[in-house]
Protein backbone atom coordinates (compact mmCIF):
# COMPACT_ATOMS: atom_id res chain seq x y z
CA UNK A 1 0.00 0.00 0.00
CA UNK A 2 3.00 2.46 -0.77
CA UNK A 3 1.98 3.26 -4.01
CA UNK A 4 -1.53 4.33 -2.52
CA UNK A 5 0.10 6.47 0.57
CA UNK A 6 2.03 8.31 -2.07
CA UNK A 7 -0.47 8.48 -4.20
CA UNK A 8 -2.73 10.23 -1.17
CA UNK A 9 -0.57 11.35 1.64
CA UNK A 10 -3.33 9.17 3.27
CA UNK A 11 -1.15 7.48 6.81
CA UNK A 12 -0.01 3.85 5.39
CA UNK A 13 -1.23 1.84 8.06
CA UNK A 14 -4.74 3.44 7.14
CA UNK A 15 -4.15 2.70 3.46
CA UNK A 16 -3.21 -0.74 4.82
CA UNK A 17 -5.71 -1.95 6.87
CA UNK A 18 -8.80 -0.06 5.48
CA UNK A 19 -8.40 0.58 2.25
CA UNK A 20 -6.68 -2.36 1.41
CA UNK A 21 -8.48 -4.93 3.14
CA UNK A 22 -11.88 -3.51 2.19
CA UNK A 23 -10.55 -3.79 -1.29
CA UNK A 24 -9.67 -7.33 -0.90
CA UNK A 25 -13.62 -8.30 0.71
CA UNK A 26 -15.32 -6.00 -1.50
CA UNK A 27 -13.33 -8.53 -4.35
CA UNK A 28 -14.32 -11.85 -2.13
CA UNK A 29 -18.12 -10.41 -1.75
CA UNK A 30 -19.30 -9.82 -5.28
CA UNK A 31 -16.80 -12.87 -6.37
CA UNK A 32 -19.98 -14.18 -4.88
CA UNK A 33 -22.51 -13.00 -6.36
CA UNK A 34 -21.61 -14.43 -9.86
CA UNK A 35 -23.31 -17.96 -9.76
CA UNK A 36 -26.15 -16.60 -7.79
CA UNK A 37 -27.83 -14.08 -10.04
CA UNK A 38 -31.06 -16.32 -11.15
CA UNK A 39 -34.74 -14.90 -13.33
CA UNK A 40 -37.61 -16.98 -12.51
CA UNK A 41 -40.56 -19.62 -13.98
CA UNK A 42 -43.53 -18.42 -13.42
CA UNK A 43 -47.31 -19.85 -13.62
CA UNK A 44 -48.99 -18.84 -16.57
CA UNK A 45 -53.46 -18.26 -16.66
CA UNK A 46 -54.20 -17.48 -20.08
CA UNK A 47 -56.70 -19.01 -22.24
CA UNK A 48 -57.55 -22.06 -19.88
CA UNK A 49 -53.29 -22.63 -19.23
CA UNK A 50 -53.80 -23.47 -16.00
CA UNK A 51 -56.38 -25.68 -15.29
CA UNK A 52 -57.67 -28.55 -12.68
CA UNK A 53 -56.46 -32.15 -13.43
CA UNK A 54 -59.55 -32.50 -11.14
CA UNK A 55 -62.78 -30.92 -10.01
CA UNK A 56 -63.45 -30.02 -6.79
CA UNK A 57 -67.12 -29.62 -6.82
CA UNK A 58 -67.28 -26.29 -5.08
CA UNK A 59 -65.25 -27.73 -2.49
CA UNK A 60 -61.64 -25.99 -1.62
CA UNK A 61 -59.27 -27.61 -3.82
CA UNK A 62 -57.32 -29.44 -0.13
CA UNK A 63 -60.42 -31.11 0.42
CA UNK A 64 -60.64 -32.64 -2.58
CA UNK A 65 -57.30 -33.59 -3.90
CA UNK A 66 -57.71 -30.99 -6.86
CA UNK A 67 -54.24 -30.88 -8.49
CA UNK A 68 -52.94 -27.52 -10.46
CA UNK A 69 -50.99 -28.05 -13.76
CA UNK A 70 -49.99 -25.76 -15.97
CA UNK A 71 -50.54 -26.13 -19.72
CA UNK A 72 -46.95 -26.80 -21.27
CA UNK A 73 -47.81 -24.56 -24.42
CA UNK A 74 -46.97 -21.74 -22.40
CA UNK A 75 -43.75 -20.99 -19.91
CA UNK A 76 -43.27 -17.28 -18.47
CA UNK A 77 -39.65 -16.55 -16.88
CA UNK A 78 -37.41 -13.58 -16.23
CA UNK A 79 -33.94 -13.07 -16.90
CA UNK A 80 -31.47 -10.91 -15.36
CA UNK A 81 -28.97 -9.79 -18.45
CA UNK A 82 -25.17 -7.35 -18.33
CA UNK A 83 -26.24 -4.19 -18.87
CA UNK A 84 -23.29 -3.98 -20.96
CA UNK A 85 -20.77 -1.33 -20.82
CA UNK A 86 -20.20 0.22 -17.52
CA UNK A 87 -18.67 3.68 -17.41
CA UNK A 88 -16.87 4.55 -13.74
CA UNK A 89 -15.71 8.26 -12.57
CA UNK A 90 -13.89 8.02 -9.52
CA UNK A 91 -12.57 10.43 -6.94
CA UNK A 92 -8.99 11.30 -5.62
CA UNK A 93 -9.82 10.47 -1.48
CA UNK A 94 -9.93 6.49 -2.20
CA UNK A 95 -8.51 5.83 -5.24
CA UNK A 96 -8.00 1.91 -4.86
CA UNK A 97 -11.10 1.28 -2.57
CA UNK A 98 -13.10 3.15 -4.87
CA UNK A 99 -11.97 1.41 -7.87
CA UNK A 100 -13.14 -2.01 -6.51
CA UNK A 101 -16.64 -0.49 -5.62
CA UNK A 102 -17.04 0.30 -9.47
CA UNK A 103 -15.24 -2.98 -10.79
CA UNK A 104 -16.07 -5.76 -8.73
CA UNK A 105 -19.97 -5.62 -8.97
CA UNK A 106 -19.74 -4.93 -12.52
CA UNK A 107 -17.75 -7.57 -13.35
CA UNK A 108 -19.54 -9.92 -11.16
CA UNK A 109 -22.85 -9.51 -13.28
CA UNK A 110 -21.00 -9.68 -16.46
CA UNK A 111 -20.66 -6.39 -17.48
CA UNK A 112 -17.39 -4.61 -19.52
CA UNK A 113 -15.99 -1.73 -17.70
CA UNK A 114 -14.26 1.53 -18.71
CA UNK A 115 -13.32 3.23 -15.62
CA UNK A 116 -11.63 6.92 -15.27
CA UNK A 117 -9.55 7.30 -12.03
CA UNK A 118 -9.07 10.95 -10.52
CA UNK A 119 -5.85 12.57 -11.86
CA UNK A 120 -4.42 13.50 -8.87
CA UNK A 121 -4.07 10.35 -7.95
CA UNK A 122 -4.60 7.57 -10.92
CA UNK A 123 -1.46 5.26 -9.68
CA UNK A 124 -3.21 2.58 -7.74
CA UNK A 125 -5.63 1.88 -10.79
CA UNK A 126 -3.17 1.79 -13.26
CA UNK A 127 -0.78 -0.66 -10.88
CA UNK A 128 -4.14 -2.99 -11.01
CA UNK A 129 -4.18 -2.62 -14.51
CA UNK A 130 -1.13 -4.11 -14.99
CA UNK A 131 -2.11 -6.90 -12.59
CA UNK A 132 -4.69 -7.72 -14.93
CA UNK A 133 -3.02 -7.70 -18.07
CA UNK A 134 -0.18 -9.66 -16.23
CA UNK A 135 -2.91 -12.78 -15.16
CA UNK A 136 -3.66 -12.77 -18.80
CA UNK A 137 -7.12 -13.83 -21.04
CA UNK A 138 -7.90 -17.30 -19.52
CA UNK A 139 -8.88 -18.12 -22.88
CA UNK A 140 -5.53 -18.52 -24.24
CA UNK A 141 -3.55 -19.64 -20.94
CA UNK A 142 -2.40 -23.12 -21.04
CA UNK A 143 -4.07 -25.56 -18.72
CA UNK A 144 -1.77 -26.18 -15.28
CA UNK A 145 -1.38 -29.56 -14.19
CA UNK A 146 -2.84 -30.94 -11.22
CA UNK A 147 -1.21 -33.09 -8.11
CA UNK A 148 2.40 -34.79 -8.78
CA UNK A 149 2.82 -33.15 -12.74
CA UNK A 150 2.55 -30.06 -11.27
CA UNK A 151 6.16 -30.58 -9.12
CA UNK A 152 7.48 -33.11 -11.52
CA UNK A 153 7.73 -36.19 -9.42
CA UNK A 154 7.24 -40.04 -10.72
CA UNK A 155 4.99 -42.36 -8.73
CA UNK A 156 3.84 -45.50 -9.34
CA UNK A 157 1.39 -46.15 -10.13
CA UNK A 158 1.73 -42.95 -12.49
CA UNK A 159 -0.41 -39.78 -12.20
CA UNK A 160 -3.46 -39.51 -14.15
CA UNK A 161 -3.71 -37.57 -17.18
CA UNK A 162 -5.63 -34.83 -15.46
CA UNK A 163 -4.85 -30.64 -16.05
CA UNK A 164 -6.88 -28.17 -14.24
CA UNK A 165 -8.34 -25.31 -16.30
CA UNK A 166 -7.25 -21.86 -15.35
CA UNK A 167 -10.15 -20.34 -12.99
CA UNK A 168 -9.40 -16.51 -13.67
CA UNK A 169 -8.34 -14.27 -16.02
CA UNK A 170 -9.46 -11.09 -17.93
CA UNK A 171 -9.90 -11.11 -21.69
CA UNK A 172 -9.12 -8.00 -23.39
CA UNK A 173 -11.29 -4.76 -23.13
CA UNK A 174 -13.00 -6.42 -20.66
CA UNK A 175 -11.50 -3.75 -18.10
CA UNK A 176 -10.42 -0.28 -19.60
CA UNK A 177 -8.65 1.90 -17.24
CA UNK A 178 -8.60 5.65 -19.08
CA UNK A 179 -6.48 8.37 -17.43
CA UNK A 180 -7.54 12.08 -18.06
CA UNK A 181 -9.38 15.33 -16.90
CA UNK A 182 -13.06 15.17 -16.39
CA UNK A 183 -13.42 17.97 -19.06
CA UNK A 184 -11.98 15.32 -21.75
CA UNK A 185 -11.62 11.91 -20.78
CA UNK A 186 -14.57 11.86 -18.06
CA UNK A 187 -16.90 13.57 -20.49
CA UNK A 188 -16.04 11.05 -22.99
CA UNK A 189 -16.96 8.39 -21.02
CA UNK A 190 -20.86 10.03 -19.47
CA UNK A 191 -21.31 10.99 -23.47
CA UNK A 192 -20.59 7.70 -25.35
CA UNK A 193 -22.97 6.29 -26.79
CA UNK A 194 -21.31 3.05 -26.50
CA UNK A 195 -21.76 3.37 -22.85
CA UNK A 196 -24.64 2.00 -21.32
CA UNK A 197 -24.46 3.00 -17.64
CA UNK A 198 -22.19 5.52 -15.74
CA UNK A 199 -21.81 5.58 -12.33
CA UNK A 200 -20.03 8.75 -10.60
CA UNK A 201 -18.48 9.61 -7.13
CA UNK A 202 -17.76 13.40 -6.46
CA UNK A 203 -19.13 16.83 -6.70
CA UNK A 204 -22.79 17.52 -6.96
CA UNK A 205 -22.05 19.98 -10.06
CA UNK A 206 -20.21 17.64 -11.62
CA UNK A 207 -22.89 14.89 -11.25
CA UNK A 208 -25.46 17.08 -12.50
CA UNK A 209 -22.77 17.81 -15.78
CA UNK A 210 -22.51 13.81 -15.91
CA UNK A 211 -26.39 13.56 -15.66
CA UNK A 212 -27.11 15.89 -18.42
CA UNK A 213 -24.42 13.89 -21.01
CA UNK A 214 -26.18 10.81 -20.30
CA UNK A 215 -29.77 12.08 -21.12
CA UNK A 216 -28.16 13.91 -24.41
CA UNK A 217 -26.74 11.13 -25.53
CA UNK A 218 -28.56 7.78 -25.95
CA UNK A 219 -30.61 8.33 -21.72
CA UNK A 220 -28.04 5.61 -20.38
CA UNK A 221 -28.61 4.67 -16.65
CA UNK A 222 -26.56 6.66 -13.84
CA UNK A 223 -25.62 5.87 -10.67
CA UNK A 224 -24.79 9.25 -8.67
CA UNK A 225 -22.53 9.32 -5.47
CA UNK A 226 -22.26 13.07 -4.63
CA UNK A 227 -20.83 15.13 -1.80
CA UNK A 228 -22.06 15.12 1.85
CA UNK A 229 -22.41 17.56 4.73
CA UNK A 230 -23.46 14.84 7.13
CA UNK A 231 -24.81 15.83 10.85
CA UNK A 232 -23.51 13.91 13.39
CA UNK A 233 -26.15 14.32 17.18
CA UNK A 234 -24.49 13.85 20.41
CA UNK A 235 -27.52 13.32 23.27
CA UNK A 236 -27.00 13.93 26.91
CA UNK A 237 -27.54 10.33 28.08
CA UNK A 238 -25.17 8.82 25.24
CA UNK A 239 -21.79 7.76 26.23
CA UNK A 240 -19.69 11.03 25.91
CA UNK A 241 -16.20 9.84 26.03
CA UNK A 242 -17.13 7.10 22.79
CA UNK A 243 -19.17 9.74 21.04
CA UNK A 244 -15.96 12.12 20.94
CA UNK A 245 -13.74 9.54 19.59
CA UNK A 246 -16.14 8.12 17.38
CA UNK A 247 -16.84 11.52 15.66
CA UNK A 248 -13.24 13.11 15.65
CA UNK A 249 -13.20 9.66 13.79
CA UNK A 250 -15.77 10.87 11.49
CA UNK A 251 -14.29 14.49 10.93
CA UNK A 252 -10.57 13.79 10.73
CA UNK A 253 -9.89 10.53 9.53
CA UNK A 254 -8.30 10.53 6.13
CA UNK A 255 -7.36 14.09 6.83
CA UNK A 256 -11.02 15.14 6.68
CA UNK A 257 -11.33 14.12 3.07
CA UNK A 258 -13.83 11.84 3.10
CA UNK A 259 -17.36 12.33 1.41
CA UNK A 260 -19.19 10.49 4.49
CA UNK A 261 -17.12 12.51 7.27
CA UNK A 262 -18.70 14.06 10.56
CA UNK A 263 -19.08 17.62 8.91
CA UNK A 264 -21.50 19.23 11.58
CA UNK A 265 -21.75 17.86 15.04
CA UNK A 266 -24.32 19.18 16.89
CA UNK A 267 -24.06 18.57 20.91
CA UNK A 268 -26.93 18.33 22.98
CA UNK A 269 -26.90 21.70 25.24
CA UNK A 270 -26.26 20.00 28.64
CA UNK A 271 -23.25 18.44 27.32
CA UNK A 272 -21.95 20.85 25.08
CA UNK A 273 -19.40 22.25 27.12
CA UNK A 274 -17.97 19.08 28.27
CA UNK A 275 -17.76 17.47 25.04
CA UNK A 276 -16.07 20.42 23.50
CA UNK A 277 -13.24 20.01 26.37
CA UNK A 278 -12.54 16.53 25.72
CA UNK A 279 -13.35 16.61 21.86
CA UNK A 280 -10.00 19.67 22.32
CA UNK A 281 -7.94 17.34 24.63
CA UNK A 282 -8.21 14.40 22.32
CA UNK A 283 -7.64 16.65 18.58
CA UNK A 284 -4.48 17.46 20.69
CA UNK A 285 -3.36 13.78 20.78
CA UNK A 286 -3.42 13.65 17.03
CA UNK A 287 0.35 12.85 15.68
CA UNK A 288 1.03 14.99 12.46
CA UNK A 289 3.22 13.93 9.85
CA UNK A 290 5.28 11.78 7.29
CA UNK A 291 2.02 9.60 6.50
CA UNK A 292 5.23 6.66 5.99
CA UNK A 293 5.47 6.90 9.54
CA UNK A 294 3.40 4.30 11.52
CA UNK A 295 3.15 6.78 14.24
CA UNK A 296 1.15 8.91 12.04
CA UNK A 297 -2.32 9.45 12.05
CA UNK A 298 -3.05 12.44 10.00
CA UNK A 299 -1.30 13.46 7.28
CA UNK A 300 -1.50 16.21 4.59
CA UNK A 301 -4.64 17.72 3.48
CA UNK A 302 -6.12 19.43 0.30
CA UNK A 303 -4.45 22.50 -0.29
CA UNK A 304 -7.35 25.32 0.35
CA UNK A 305 -8.10 23.90 3.93
CA UNK A 306 -6.57 26.96 5.10
CA UNK A 307 -9.02 29.17 3.25
CA UNK A 308 -12.05 27.34 4.77
CA UNK A 309 -10.73 27.51 7.98
CA UNK A 310 -9.69 31.52 7.74
CA UNK A 311 -12.97 32.19 6.40
CA UNK A 312 -14.62 30.70 9.76
CA UNK A 313 -12.84 32.83 12.12
CA UNK A 314 -14.24 36.27 9.58
CA UNK A 315 -18.09 34.74 10.46
CA UNK A 316 -17.54 34.30 13.92
CA UNK A 317 -16.76 30.51 14.61
CA UNK A 318 -14.88 30.31 18.31
CA UNK A 319 -11.47 28.67 17.61
CA UNK A 320 -11.32 25.42 20.34
CA UNK A 321 -8.16 23.91 18.59
CA UNK A 322 -5.61 24.03 15.80
CA UNK A 323 -6.85 26.36 12.72
CA UNK A 324 -2.82 26.37 11.59
CA UNK A 325 -0.60 25.28 9.38
CA UNK A 326 2.99 23.18 10.66
CA UNK A 327 5.88 24.52 9.74
CA UNK A 328 4.43 27.02 7.56
CA UNK A 329 3.30 24.48 5.37
CA UNK A 330 0.13 24.41 3.77
CA UNK A 331 -0.33 20.65 3.47
CA UNK A 332 0.40 19.92 7.43
CA UNK A 333 -2.39 21.24 9.23
CA UNK A 334 -3.17 20.77 13.08
CA UNK A 335 -6.67 18.93 13.80
CA UNK A 336 -8.98 22.06 13.52
CA UNK A 337 -11.66 22.11 16.56
CA UNK A 338 -15.06 25.08 15.68
CA UNK A 339 -15.90 24.34 15.22
CA UNK A 340 -9.08 18.62 9.45
CA UNK A 341 -12.09 21.18 11.30
CA UNK A 342 -14.69 19.80 13.47
CA UNK A 343 -17.85 21.88 13.51
CA UNK A 344 -19.61 21.44 16.81
CA UNK A 345 -22.83 22.91 18.07
CA UNK A 346 -25.48 22.64 20.27
CA UNK A 347 -29.15 22.36 20.44
CA UNK A 348 -31.88 22.20 22.93
CA UNK A 349 -34.82 19.28 21.52
CA UNK A 350 -35.08 16.51 18.91
CA UNK A 351 -37.18 18.81 17.00
CA UNK A 352 -34.90 21.42 16.16
CA UNK A 353 -31.87 19.38 15.85
CA UNK A 354 -33.65 17.22 12.70
CA UNK A 355 -34.69 21.00 11.53
CA UNK A 356 -30.99 21.52 11.23
CA UNK A 357 -29.64 18.19 10.22
CA UNK A 358 -32.02 18.02 7.46
CA UNK A 359 -31.95 21.69 6.68
CA UNK A 360 -29.24 21.33 3.73
CA UNK A 361 -29.27 19.81 0.33
CA UNK A 362 -27.29 16.91 0.70
CA UNK A 363 -28.33 13.67 2.16
CA UNK A 364 -25.68 10.85 2.41
CA UNK A 365 -25.09 9.90 6.06
CA UNK A 366 -25.67 10.60 9.67
CA UNK A 367 -24.79 9.70 12.78
CA UNK A 368 -26.37 9.22 16.00
CA UNK A 369 -25.25 8.85 19.82
CA UNK A 370 -27.67 7.72 22.09
CA UNK A 371 -28.78 5.16 25.11
CA UNK A 372 -32.26 5.32 23.96
CA UNK A 373 -33.25 2.76 21.56
CA UNK A 374 -36.40 4.12 20.87
CA UNK A 375 -35.23 7.57 20.19
CA UNK A 376 -32.46 6.51 18.15
CA UNK A 377 -35.44 4.56 15.59
CA UNK A 378 -37.63 7.64 15.66
CA UNK A 379 -34.72 10.20 14.86
CA UNK A 380 -33.22 7.77 12.27
CA UNK A 381 -36.74 8.05 10.26
CA UNK A 382 -36.72 11.48 10.61
CA UNK A 383 -33.24 11.99 9.37
CA UNK A 384 -33.03 12.92 5.81
CA UNK A 385 -29.92 10.93 4.87
CA UNK A 386 -29.44 7.25 2.84
CA UNK A 387 -28.00 5.81 5.75
CA UNK A 388 -27.54 6.66 9.54
CA UNK A 389 -25.54 5.23 11.82
CA UNK A 390 -26.01 4.30 15.52
CA UNK A 391 -23.09 4.56 18.01
CA UNK A 392 -20.37 3.87 15.25
CA UNK A 393 -19.62 6.53 12.96
CA UNK A 394 -18.11 4.83 10.17
CA UNK A 395 -19.07 1.45 9.73
CA UNK A 396 -19.41 0.83 5.77
CA UNK A 397 -20.67 -2.97 5.14
CA UNK A 398 -20.03 -4.18 1.74
CA UNK A 399 -23.09 -6.52 2.06
CA UNK A 400 -25.44 -3.93 2.75
CA UNK A 401 -26.70 -1.83 -0.21
CA UNK A 402 -26.74 1.95 0.61
CA UNK A 403 -29.13 4.63 -0.57
CA UNK A 404 -27.41 7.07 -1.04
CA UNK A 405 -29.90 10.96 -1.30
CA UNK A 406 -28.23 13.65 -2.95
CA UNK A 407 -30.69 16.06 -3.21
CA UNK A 408 -34.51 16.83 -2.26
CA UNK A 409 -35.43 15.42 -5.57
CA UNK A 410 -33.61 12.34 -5.35
CA UNK A 411 -35.48 10.86 -2.19
CA UNK A 412 -35.32 8.02 -0.17
CA UNK A 413 -37.24 5.50 -2.00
Amino acid sequence: MTLETMDTGKPFLQSFYIDLDGSIKTLRYYAGWTDKIHGKTLPVDSNGALRRRKACGGQREEDEGGEMVINESFMSFTKHEPVGVCGAIIPWNFPLLMFMWKVAPALSCGNTVVIKPAEQTPLTALHVGALIKEVGDPRTMRPKPRGCQLYGLVSNPPCPSVVVPPQAGFPPGVVNILPGFGPSAGAAVASHMGVDKVAFTGSTEVGQLIKEAAARSNLKRVTLELGGNNPCIVFADSDLQLAVEESQKGAFYNQGQCCTAASRVFVEESVYEEFVRLSTESAKNIVIGDPMDPRTSHGPQFDKIMELIESGKKEGARLECGGVAVEDSGLFIQPTIFGPVQCIFSFKSPQEVTDRANSTKYGLVAALFTRDMDRALSMSSALEAGTVWYAPFVKPFVKIFVVFVTSRSNHRP
